[in-house]
């Protein structure tokens, strides 16, 4: 099936202004079939003299005559015949100029002759028709005949693209001299009107002075003729008439003066009328211009948008190209899968035949078989009945012989039966008695850890308030540690009464007994759920409840933001007490809050300083990071201090709390908080923190001693503090998120500039695989997701999967289709190229992707939100790159 494209184009050359009649050839594209093409024609007067000169100064050059190729259009000629050949007819429009002198009139005229207007509407594209012929070994050919022919022509066509843009450029740039040339003649035009105003005063203020004139000749004629009737009149008046007369005399020649000058300018006059008369021909001339411009704009108009349209059919037809391309593939590998495939099946009647074969020899032995088992159970029933006989007779004898010995046997355990009853109530009173004793020393293991951080909590109020003693607090802390159920019991019998009361009572239980585990403190910025930014909140919690769990004692310290989730906090309350922390040479007030998260306690340090560090409305991003962190870092170990408290253990994580490890042993380990051993985990060697050197002393550290290559200075920028690299220093081990990133930091690129330290320091530097909270991400009990499955009953996956396939508008007419998904940070540590690939690899494969994440790089950020646009719609893909509120991690995993 063919169809058939007619298009016309206007050339948008602009006309010469020369004295000889200029004719363009038409411009031919050579396609499938040839067509007589319609023409237009243009035509033009000659201007003035001096405007054809100025004119002819910007004269475009003529577009190139494009001629096809004479072997394709006798080729397209002969194939006209063909049923499959595309007929394509470009019309072009020619100019044509003609030059006229007129010696009356210098006006120009400009006349525009359309001939076969051009008809944009009928635009279409060959429509190629691909054959697949099956021959009788099943192989399939393409036939490239039309694609050939397709190729050609979009070849044409963007070589007629090109020369269309050439002519638009060359009719804008003569349409910009137009305007121009039209600005220059209106300023020329009102500068003339200004000349005739002021020559028009002019002559205003000479007919005045002449009427003046007129009016002093009139009173000396007059004074004449008096002077003539008083002739004998005194001396002094014909003295005084002369001079009078002399008077008029001069002014009667400035007069004259005055009329020559009026008389040129009346000339000037006219000659400014003339001109004037002469610029408002040429504005007509230049509003017919203008017409011709709009003409031409239209034109151009309608140019650009068959243009476009041409451009959409060559995308298409390119489209269409690279389908037939991925067809060919497709066939050759479905020629190899079918070649394939008979060898298989001939291999596989092979086998068929032998197995055939092998089945009919093991019915003949089968049979044969069945025979020697009947005749063997014959002979067998012959021997059984005699050996039988003599084998009771055996044992007969035997059972005597036992039952002999069991009646002893029996005597002499009665015997020891009486003495062992004796024994068995002896130990059993004793074992009462230590019972009753173990009771009370064993630990009780069904309170949840919930219930036993609650107690610590107290326990540390009344410290921090000084209603308890230091060395009581530590015994109290290491019961509750043991879950010791004298101190369960007594915190259950003084709920009801005062705390004064509840203090003495706990103060009884004071002993001296041994701690089961460690002591270990959390030292971060983010705790999960309560103040999540990425992973790190994660990991605070989940591996603060597994040690706990593991008998040993976990507090955490966290800054309190404003943005938290309190609702998450249980039991959160205020001490009352004020803990100062030295910075900026002042010492500052913190108020300690307290409370239980997810089973564990948190102590909350609240500032009181004048800059509110936390209370900002977001966790991270200030301009101020560095003091915000840095003072916090001072205030938890104050914390510590003041507490009492002798952890084994304190544990910092990421350059935020990075402060504590130089700080704990320049400050701290002095004033006695010197039982602990600093662990530091860094999350991402991303982000270190790095500020001016002076900036260190805000927290008090001694800026002259840390600003060392050995010690906290930057290892790219030697005026700067790394906080990162002082918390690798000054830790006694130093620990990462997994081995193999533990490799990566330790070159140049992944270190990111600290790859000397960290090879320095290798021996207490070491990679711990992040492991995950089962309690959290256990779909048996996830109340998020719509159906909670197990490991032994799977069935709700397929149900979850199903309705997050509906709440992103995914098809789920497969139900075993695979869905992939991702989500993560989009920064170039996470490898994005690769997360883009898997994308578009998925889709290929035939699966579904699933991206749930965003950049904090605005490139990165922008280039998945134009994916994501690529994809809004689409059946398989979809990308949320902002927090949704129906959708989570979760319902994913």
């Amino acid at each position: 099936m063919a169809t058939k494209v007619s298009t016309c184009f206007l050339n948008h050359s602009f006309i010469s202004l020369k004295n000889n009649t200029t004719k363009y050839p038409n411009v031919q594209f050579p396609f499938a079939s040839r067509r007589s093409l319609p023409t237009a024609s243009s035509k033009m007067r000659q201007r003035s003299s001096y405007r054809r000169q100025q004119v002819k100064r910007g004269v475009p050059e003529l577009p190139p005559t494009i001629v096809g190729d004479d072997e394709q259009l006798s080729e397209s000629e002969n194939a006209s015949s063909s049923s499959s050949a595309a007929d394509i007819s470009v019309p072009i429009m020619s100019e044509e100029m003609g030059c006229n002198d007129d010696d009356d009139d210098d006006s120009n005229e400009i006349q525009v002759e359309h001939v076969n207007e051009p008809n944009f509407t009928n635009l279409n594209v060959p429509h190629i028709a691909t054959s697949l012929v099956v021959n009788r070994d099943g192989g399939e050919h393409l036939s490239t005949v039309q694609l050939e022919d397709l190729i050609g022509m979009i070849r044409n066509a963007e070589k007629n693209i090109l020369l269309l843009n050439e002519a638009r450029v060359r009719a804008l740039e003569d349409l910009e001299k137009i305007l121009n040339e039209k600005d220059a003649l209106q300023g020329e035009i009102n500068s003339l009107e200004m000349k005739l105003a002021e020559t028009d005063a002019r002559i205003k203020v000479a007919a005045q002075e002449k009427v003046q004139v007129e009016l002093l000749e009139n009173q000396l004629e007059r004074l004449q003729n008096e002077l003539s009737q008083r002739s004998g009149s005194e001396g002094r008046q014909i003295d005084m008439y002369h001079t009078e007369n002399k008077l008029f005399n001069e002014h009667n020649s400035s007069v004259l003066s005055l009329d020559k000058e009026l008389d040129s300018l009346r000339t000037e006059n006219l000659s400014l009328k003339n001109d004037i008369q002469e610029l408002k021909a040429e504005l007509n001339n230049v509003k017919n211009k203008d017409e011709r411009v709009v003409l031409l704009e239209k034109e151009r108009s309608s140019l650009e948008s068959s243009l476009k349209e041409w451009e959409a059919k060559l995308s298409i037809s390119q489209e269409e190209v690279s389908k037939l391309s991925s067809l060919k593939a497709d066939c050759k590998d479905l020629w190899e899968k079918v070649e394939n495939l008979q060898e298989l099946l001939s291999n596989a009647t092979k086998q068929a035949d032998q197995a055939i074969l092998v089945s009919q020899q093991n019915q003949e032995l089968r049979k044969k078989i069945d025979k020697l088992e009947k005749s063997l159970e014959e002979a067998n029933v012959y021997k059984i009945s005699s050996d039988k006989m003599q084998l009771m007779q055996q044992k007969i004898k035997l059972l005597e012989e036992r039952l002999q010995r069991s009646d002893e046997e029996i005597q002499s355990y009665v015997e020891l039966y009486h003495l062992s009853v004796k024994e068995f109530q002896d130990t059993l009173n004793s074992l009462k008695e230590e019972s009753k004793k173990r009771a009370l020393d064993e630990p009780v293991d069904d309170l949840p850890w919930e219930f036993w951080s609650r107690i610590l909590l107290i326990i540390d109020g009344w410290l921090l308030e000084e209603k308890i003693s230091a060395s009581d607090a530590k015994m109290l802390r290491e019961r509750v540690w043991k879950r010791d159920r004298r101190i369960c019991d007594a915190y259950m019998a003084c709920k009801e009464k005062n705390e004064r009361d509840a203090v003495s009572m706990f103060l009884r239980l004071t002993s001296t007994p041994t701690s089961p585990g460690l002591h270990v403190i959390h030292i971060a910025a983010e705790m999960a759920p309560v103040a999540k930014v990425g992973g790190l909140g994660d990991v605070v919690a989940g591996l603060g409840k597994a040690l706990q769990k593991r008998g040993h004692l976990v507090e955490i310290v966290l800054p309190k933001y404003d943005c938290m989730q309190y609702d998450r906090i249980r039991d959160l309350r205020a001490l009352d007490v004020v803990i100062e922390s030295y910075f900026d040479g002042k010492l500052y007030k913190n108020k300690i809050w307290v409370g239980t998260v997810e089973g564990l306690p948190v102590y909350f340090i609240e500032p009181h300083h004048p800059n509110k560090f936390f209370w900002r409305g977001q966790f991270y991003g200030e301009h101020d990071d560095f003091r915000r962190f840095s003072y916090f870092s001072r205030a938890a170990l104050e914390l510590l201090l003041q507490a009492g408290k002798k952890p084994d253990i304190i544990h910092c994580h990421d350059w935020q709390t990075a402060f504590v490890a130089p700080l704990y042993w320049d400050i701290y380990a002095p004033k006695g908080l010197n039982s602990a051993r600093i662990c530091f985990t860094c999350h991402n060697f991303e982000y270190q923190g790095t500020a001016p050197a002076s900036e260190l002393g805000s927290c008090g550290l001694d800026v002259h001693q840390l600003n060392r290559p050995d010690r906290m200075q930057d290892n790219t920028a030697h005026d700067r503090i790394n906080p990162l690299k002082g918390a690798i220093v000054f830790s006694n081990i130093v620990t990462t998120v997994s081995p193999t990133y533990a490799q990566e930091v330790r070159s140049a690129e992944g270190g990111r500039g600290l790859h000397t330290t960290l090879n320095f320091h290798s021996k207490k530097f070491v990679g711990l695989l992040n492991g995950i909270d089962t309690d959290a991400w256990n779909p048996a009990t996830d109340t998020f997701l719509k159906v909670q499955y197990s490991a032994s009953d799977i069935q709700g996956k397929a149900e979850n999967k199903a309705a997050l396939r509906m709440d992103l508008g995914l098809s789920s007419t497969n139900v075993r289709q695979p869905l992939i998904g991702c989500i993560t940070r989009l920064v170039p540590q996470k490898g994005v190229h690769l997360i883009r690939h898997a994308i578009y690899r998925t889709l290929e494969l035939g699966g579904q992707f699933i991206l749930l994440g965003s950049s904090p790089v605005p490139h990165i950020q922008r280039e998945f939100e134009g994916i994501a646009n690529q994809f809004q719609n689409h059946d398989h893909i979809r990308l949320v790159l902002k927090y949704c509120p129906h959708i989570s991690p979760k319902h994913i995993f």
